[in-house]
């Protein structure tokens, strides 16, 4: 179905038969918005994804409901595709107003239960940080602030959670879940095998490579969890891709194949970095060109740095698995050099 040039345009399009997307924006500027998608049930409306907890989304929500017919206490059923502030908050907060049910996959239990604001947002990042031999980083990173916002934020348990090879049964589809670790550890995506659908959350996004790890609480290995992921969702039938930021594209395989290769491009700079010489995570993200206009780390914003290093980190240690590096760590920082 025909979708607007511009992808963050307000509105409920429709994108399949009972199915429409609702883009709403966000406060941060490089994502511009999050789009989350109206099913139309018998039995109550099914969102995937929900926004963020902000008045200004609300409404936005409240007003697409309305093109639609419908009002926010119509909706049964949140279904999220993992805990990132975008995504999870407007769900929680809408809890509270109307009693909805909130979802999520089970893999995101340990940062939600570990997320403490007074921690700061990102703990473990610091830490991660410090032993890609990046402690300048890592202080601007501990040095940020928590807003009043950021501190009211909810972030609380869902009413239940949504595991791996679960069928959510609606009255007129069935939604398949699968585990796709590697943006976050528990994120999932949703399969509407009859409608030719795949909701992808953060997993398979158009034009944005997605982070890795970024939580309370990473799994020691996101990167190769991520790879592994896109493999399975490679080896289903093509559908057509409903990401959660872009517009809607007619092929997941398309555009996951782009992605494979993007990672293998970079596990290959990041190895020959170490070829060279460069040893940590750090001096090997300083080394190496960033974003589609190829800017150096030094030029990025403190929050994309930690993206940066950290994602570099992960390339790091699957050139470990794959057996062409090997990894020492000596005074809290890991050093890679070639095997053998």
């Amino acid at each position: 179905m025909e979708q607007p040039a511009d992808w963050t345009e307000p509105g409920a399009h429709p994108v399949a038969p009972g199915v429409h997307r609702v883009p709403l924006a966000l406060p941060i500027p490089s994502l511009h918005a999050v789009n989350v998608y109206v099913i139309e049930d018998p039995d109550g409306l099914v969102v995937v994804d929900s926004g963020w907890a902000m008045p200004d989304s609300r409404t936005a929500l409240k007003g697409a409901l309305r093109l639609l017919g419908h009002r926010l206490e119509d909706v049964a059923q949140f279904l999220v595709t993992h805990a990132h502030w975008d995504h999870y908050s407007q769900a929680l907060a809408l809890r509270e107003s109307f009693g909805t049910r909130v979802r999520i996959g089970r893999g995101e239990q340990p940062s939600l239960e570990a997320f403490d604001v007074a921690n700061g947002l990102h703990p473990r990042q610091v830490e991660l940080l410090r032993r890609c031999g990046a402690p300048g980083v890592a202080d601007r990173v501990a040095a940020f602030g928590v807003n009043a916002e950021e501190r009211t934020m909810p972030h609380t348990m869902p009413d239940a959670w949504l595991d791996d090879g679960e069928r959510v049964t609606l009255a007129r589809r069935g939604l398949d879940v699968f585990a796709t670790p590697g943006h976050t550890r528990g994120h999932i995506v949703l399969r509407d095998a009859g409608a030719g659908l795949l909701f992808a959350g953060d997993h398979v996004l158009p034009h944005i490579t997605p982070s890795i790890g970024l939580e309370t609480e990473p799994e020691p290995k996101p990167l190769r969890s991520y790879l592994e992921s896109l493999r399975i969702v490679r080896d289903m039938p093509d559908t057509l891709l409903l990401p959660a930021h872009g517009p809607v594209t007619p092929s997941v395989h398309i555009r996951v194949d782009e992605l494979i290769r993007h990672h293998e491009a970079r596990l290959d700079a990041a190895a020959g970095q170490v070829r060279s010489g460069r040893s940590t995570a750090f001096e090997v993200a300083r080394s190496m060109p960033w974003t589609r206009r190829q800017k150096k780390l030094d030029d990025l914003d403190v929050f994309s740095q930690m993206l940066a290093v950290l994602e570099i980190d992960a390339h790091l240690d699957v050139l470990v698995d794959q057996g062409l590096l090997e990894a020492t760590e000596t005074g809290g920082v890991r050093r890679y050099a070639l095997k053998g």
